[in-house]
């Protein structure tokens, strides 16, 4: 009797075994295999890429196991993505206004004055019924991180009114049209850059301007470009995200949602080393005009969307979003009742 039950015993392990193992197989072979160009401008080391070492992890419970593919280069990792090596990229938002207007429309300058607004923007875009501003043709746009706010850093302190801008000289990058429209408007000289050089520039004085997040404060020295008496304008141009575009076809049924709300939850944690690095930088180089110069600022930077979305470079609907959102949190703001609002 003793034989016969130990026998069964070993036959039900054997069976639970099996069985197990016959699910893990199952749940592999459902999971579907996505590539992604993973940029992040220090590579494979960087924080960029590590952070979606742990998307990947969460993403096997969405059903798709992704291989990552690090990029240095973001206009390589976009053209790769675009010629079908991988099935999903992180872009800025700058770059990813190609694949889908509307997000690309988020880093439209001064559309998202705090990090209060900018959580409220990408909470309500993470939402089901959003899913639809979120695609476009072949394209989704599953996961916006923000950068963080890009602040001008100048060269002398006196830079710090649309007026004081006339004849300065300002780094600005080839995908970044609403930069053009700026300059032309304040009647600055343009200083063609790149991600990887504008900073060179600044440092050096090659120009008076530069825009940036406080992330690149440290890492870029930025304080030499501000010596002996420059400092970051406390008001921003514009916050800058990190989008993750992807080709839905390639995506398993409900994944992009999922992900747009999983990126959406970590928002504070993110924003949290976007304010810490803020909060490093010396409280000698900020300039504060938003009591001052504020509402000049808030005004050229509208009409300067306006011009942009004319020209059909900002998309329409994205800023009509966006000003409800500025509103409800400000209804004080003159924009709120502009004959022209957007």
């Amino acid at each position: 009797m003793h034989s016969i039950t130990r026998a069964l015993i070993t036959l039900g392990i054997s069976i639970g075994l099996w069985a197990s193992l016959i699910e893990l197989a199952t749940a592999e072979k459902s999971t579907t295999a996505v590539t992604m160009c993973a940029f992040d401008p220090i590579g494979g080391n960087g924080p960029i890429f590590q952070a979606f070492v742990d998307y990947q992890t969460t993403a096997l419970a969405w059903g798709a196991t992704i291989k990552l593919i690090p990029y240095t280069d973001e206009r390589v990792a976009s053209e790769d993505f675009k010629a079908g090596v991988c099935d999903l990229v992180n872009l800025s938002g700058l770059r990813a206004r190609s694949y889908n207007h509307f997000t690309g429309t988020l880093d439209s300058i001064g559309s998202i004055p705090t990090y209060k607004h900018l959580k409220t923007t990408l909470a309500t875009l993470a939402k089901k019924n959003a899913a639809k501003f979120m695609r476009s043709g072949e394209y989704e746009v599953i996961g916006i991180l923000p950068i963080g706010a890009i602040y001008p850093f100048v060269t002398d302190k006196s830079i710090n009114s649309p007026e004081a801008l006339a004849g300065k000289r300002i780094a600005v990058l080839d995908n970044a049209p609403e930069m053009q429209i700026l300059v032309a408007q304040s009647g600055m000289t343009p200083v063609a850059s790149t991600l990887s050089n504008a900073f060179a520039k600044f440092n050096n004085h090659t120009v008076d301007i530069a825009g940036g997040p406080a992330l690149a404060f440290e890492p870029m020295e930025l304080h030499k470009g501000m010596e002996p008496n420059g400092g970051i304008v406390n008001f921003p141009l514009l916050q800058a995200t990190l989008q993750m575009v992807a080709r839905t076809d390639a995506l398993p049924a409900e994944f992009g949602q999922s992900s747009r709300e999983y990126i959406s939850s970590n928002f504070d944690t993110a924003l949290k080393l976007i304010t810490e690095a803020e909060q490093r930088i010396p409280n000698k180089y900020w300039i504060d005009v938003k009591n001052t110069n504020g509402e000049n600022w808030d005004e050229v930077f509208r009409q300067n969307r306006l011009a942009l979305r004319d020209e059909g470079i900002y998309d329409a609907k994205a800023l009509t979003v966006l000003r409800k959102i500025r509103c409800s949190l400000d209804p004080r703001r003159s924009e709120c009742t502009a004959p022209d609002k957007e």
